[in-house]
């Protein structure tokens, strides 16, 4: 059962889930993927007595790095850890896909990047970073180690009966779906999947019924 703690805010215009995670014995938190609703963001982090230990984007794409900067400000020595290769989007508002939406996000650097097979610990945690590309050049995966089930905060690579889109520039299905079977499908069956949209799932869930990658 895990031992952690979660809340999701779900910022419009695409229902992006935001997720706020910790350790009931800190007060140390980790928010992944911060999205357009940052106040909210900030006002479960009070409510709960939270300090942000660390922000984890999972790939650099608008509307999982707007609230990037209101938390920066807010909890300044908080690192905003992404993938190596993701990391010029942040800066890059054509790249981040917020300029063809009439907006130009410029996230603030990256304080670390993360490469393929790396472990990153913080806040009582230890995940191993997978990279996954398909949906953006070089998304990454947070596999939480040392639980029972396996957790996996997985951005827009795999969803509840169906994966991410591959028709953004440098997207491709077959390569998503070659790293969601190698890199996601070889973990146990009852591995919980945190989604960047939509509902929690499971690998065997998708492995069984998913209609873009079943297995």
């Amino acid at each position: 059962m895990a031992t952690f703690q979660l809340r999701t805010i779900v910022s419009a215009p695409f229902d992006e889930n935001t997720y706020i995670v910790w350790r009931p014995e800190s007060t140390d938190a980790l928010v992944i993927d911060p999205g357009f609703d940052p106040d909210a963001i900030l006002e479960e982090i009070k409510n709960n007595g939270l300090t942000i230990a660390a922000i984890l984007n999972t790939h650099g794409h608008a509307d999982h790095i707007a609230g990037n900067e209101a938390m920066k400000a807010a909890f300044p020595a908080a690192p905003l850890v992404i993938g190596v290769n993701e990391a010029h989007l942040l800066r890059d508002p054509r790249a981040n896909l917020s300029a063809p939406f009439g907006m130009s996000i410029v996230s603030p650097a990256a304080d670390r990047t993360l490469k393929e097979g790396e472990v990153f610990e913080t806040a009582g945690f230890r995940f191993e970073v997978r990279e996954i590309p398909g949906h953006s050049p070089g998304h990454v995966v947070f596999v939480l180690l040392d639980e029972a089930p396996i957790t996996v905060f997985g951005g827009d690579v795999l969803f509840r009966g169906s994966i991410g889109r591959t028709d953004f520039p440098g997207g491709s299905f077959e390569t998503l779906a070659t790293g969601i079977r190698g890199k996601l499908y070889t973990l146990a069956d009852d591995t919980v999947v945190y989604p960047g949209h939509g509902p929690v799932t499971t690998v065997g869930h998708e492995k069984g019924t998913n209609p873009f990658v079943s297995q």
